[in-house]
């Protein structure tokens, strides 16, 4: 058993495909500057290529109309009491408050005004937000993520999307973490269990046809 790749392992139970449904919404999660930005606590080297990629994504999705919705993430910079336990796990959040330039959008992929944000407390972008309700409401089976960070908020939101409902897809190019291991492993554990990875250009063509 040691012996065996972990592909080899899970060949015939895990890793099925589940595919795009009717109608989608590319969700861009937390593409803030505090990822990006070198010397930042929480610079992730990957999430600046994640950036770059996604920038002809979300240019697609908008052409074809697909729905965008941007989150964010942001505390009560008194007290931060709106993030709970993880806060204290993760002090290094405390960034993410109104004002702070890290805490700000990645100018490459500022949101539109007519697209919807949401400003979330924690890994999910699905927990305590209204998120699935009103992506149901638009008929939407489908959520497509890019985003950061690969093995915190993209799995959290992936794991929270199949639960509410939706065919997930983690679109590879497009999220990043600060090291390959971790991003690899998580995008490796998304796949075979909780929706499909697959390629920037496959994402653009399924919007297309959508």
């Amino acid at each position: 058993m040691s012996e065996q790749t972990a592909n080899d392992n899970y060949q015939g139970v895990w890793g099925q495909r589940i595919g795009f449904g009717q109608k989608a919404a590319l969700l861009m999660i937390d593409f803030m500057r505090g990822y990006t930005t070198e010397g930042a606590p929480l610079f992730a080297p990957g999430v600046v290529s994640a950036v770059a990629e996604s920038v002809e994504l979300l240019a697609s999705a908008r052409r074809v109309g697909i729905s965008v919705v941007h989150t964010n993430i942001r505390y009560h910079p008194g007290h931060f009491a709106d993030g709970g336990i993880w806060v204290k796990k993760a002090p290094v959040m405390k960034d993410m408050v109104e004002g702070n330039p890290l805490a700000a959008f990645c100018e490459e992929v500022l949101p539109q005004e007519n697209e919807v944000v949401i400003s979330k407390q924690y890994a999910s972008a699905f927990f305590g937000s209204s998120l699935a309700s009103m992506l149901h409401a638009q008929g939407i089976d489908t959520v497509v993520l890019a985003g950061c960070s690969t093995s915190g908020c993209i799995r959290a939101t992936a794991v929270d999307a199949v639960q509410h409902g939706f065919r997930t897809i983690v679109v590879r190019e497009c999220v990043g973490d600060r090291h390959p291991a971790p991003h690899e492993a998580n995008l490796f554990d998304i796949d075979s269990k909780y929706g499909d990875v697959i390629s920037k250009q496959e994402a653009i063509a399924h919007f297309e046809k959508m």
